[in-house]
Parts: C-alpha cells; structure tokens; sequence
C-alpha cells in the first residue's frame, strides 16, 4: 500500500478538502483507497496524541466496508489496518508522518508548522493544480508500506496456495540495547542504494520460490527512520511443508542481509554512527 500524507501548508481547511477529494478520484482509477483523518482539535494536538490515539477517523470510500472515528486507533495503527485490504492509503491532517506528502499553499509560516516529513511530492494552491500532476506515478515512485499481516494475504492469494502445507514468517525489529549497560538506542534509520536495492531483492525472491516446495517469498525491509520497538524487516515464505518454508526464511534473512546493498545509521542517546564505517 503506498501512503500519501496531504498537510495544509496554508491553503486552508475548504482547499485541502478539495484536494483530498482529488487525490482520492485520481487513485481511485487504480486500486483501492483508505483515507485516513486526524484531528486535532479534538485531540489534544501534541505529537504524543499521535502515538497515542487522539482521534482518528478511517473511511474506506464509497466501496468500503467500515469507518472508525475516535476508537483511540493511532494514525499508525490505523496504516497497519488498512494495508492489507487497499493499494492506497491518503492521511490528512498529521504533520510528523514520515511519507510522501502533497502540500497545499504556499506559507513559510505555516509550512514550517505542518510539514516534517522527508519527501514533498507537489507544492500545490488549488485542486485544479492536482489535476497536472500524474499523482499515482509520483507516488508508486516512493516505498510503499507493508505490514506482516499484508504479506501474508499476498502469499496466500498465490495460484499455488492451496498445495501449500506452510507459511513461516521472520520479523526484524529494533533492538534497544545487547546487555543491560548498553547505551540505549533510539533509532535506526536505513537508506538503500536506489534501483540496485530493489532490484537485488526482486532476484532474491525469484531464486528463493525456484526452490522445490516453495510456491511463494516476499521481501521486504524499510528504509528512513525505524525507531526503538518498531519492525524493520519481514521475510514470508509459503511452501508445500513447514522444512521448506523455515529453511527458506533463515536463508532468505540472511541472504538479504548479506546481498541486498543497504546502509544503516545507528543513533543512540549517546553518539550516531554508520554501521557499515564501524566494521
């Protein structure tokens, strides 16, 4: 699923509705779309709500089966809920989300205000302006979101599922800390080398599933900033039998880690560090 964040960056709250309502046409054409909304006028509007819950409304659209509001959902869970079921996901009103984001208006003042996260797609004063910009090539440019649960619908919606005996899953996550004296980490924040990565990771799914029994594999592993408690990486194998399918995550693991080319910045509360310059 790939997220879209849409931030008022000055246009005001009637512009920004109808630039949501474009976005959500335009992606639309090709796949499903969840909106997610906070706000934070109800909430207490702190960076903390957001982890929090506040209060976050889910819709799916004209097509979709349910709507939440104030559920104490986090914007994050809420992500987590919509990614298996939906190609897109547009959340408005969350200035620290850390995807792609289209702002609307042009205020400096503002700007600094709402929007934090790494990537601007379009800087935008009206819907109008939306309509130039191929939205869905921008953002199918970017990393989408993926959640364990996600990949394992994919797997199991391969042709070959029902001659499958087994799903086995891996999840990498953010260590803290080794032993208890160590410093604490508080993020790790990962950049790939473009193109090769994504390539590298494709050809190691594609050796993986060439293998006798095994019918499915999905990759995948984050970039950006992944803090302290958060998944970084999933390997799901669906094979014929449980030996094909765990003897391929412990491969595909290390594999990737091994052979897939990404950097890995380690920040602690005391020092930050490439990993990589460390070895």
């Amino acid at each position: 699923m790939y997220v879209l964040g849409i931030l008022d960056g000055g246009g005001g709250d009637e512009t920004v509705d109808r630039v949501v309502d474009g976005a959500i046409d335009q992606l639309a054409q090709a796949g499903r779309v969840g909106v997610i909304r906070y706000d934070a006028t109800i909430a207490d509007g702190t960076p903390g709500a957001l982890t929090t819950g506040g209060d976050v409304t889910v819709d799916l659209g004209a097509d979709g089966d349910w709507t939440a509001s104030g559920t104490g959902l986090s914007v994050q869970q809420a992500l987590d809920r919509l990614t298996p079921n939906c190609d897109y996901a547009v959340v408005v009103g969350v200035p620290s989300l850390r995807y792609p984001a289209v702002v609307v208006g042009d205020d400096p003042i503002a700007r600094e205000h709402e929007h934090t996260t790494t990537d601007t797609l379009a800087t935008i004063s009206s819907a109008t302006e939306l309509g130039d910009i191929d939205l869905r090539e921008r953002l199918e440019a970017t990393d989408p979101h993926r959640t364990l649960d996600s990949l394992v619908e994919r797997v199991k919606r391969s042709s070959h599922a029902p001659r499958a005996g087994a799903i086995a899953t891996f999840t990498g996550r953010v260590r803290r800390k080794d032993a208890d004296d160590d410093t604490p980490t508080q993020y790790l924040e990962f950049e790939k080398y473009e193109g090769v990565a994504d390539e590298r990771m494709a050809a190691l799914e594609r050796e993986l599933e060439a293998r006798d029994g095994v019918f499915a594999v999905e990759l995948y592993h984050r970039t950006g900033v992944v803090e302290d408690g958060e998944d970084i990486v999933f390997v799901v194998v669906l094979a014929g039998h449980r030996e094909e399918a765990f003897r391929t995550v412990e491969d595909g693991i290390n594999r990737l880690k091994d052979e897939v080319p990404l950097f890995k910045k380690e920040v602690t509360l005391e020092d930050e560090f490439w990993v990589h310059e460390r070895s």
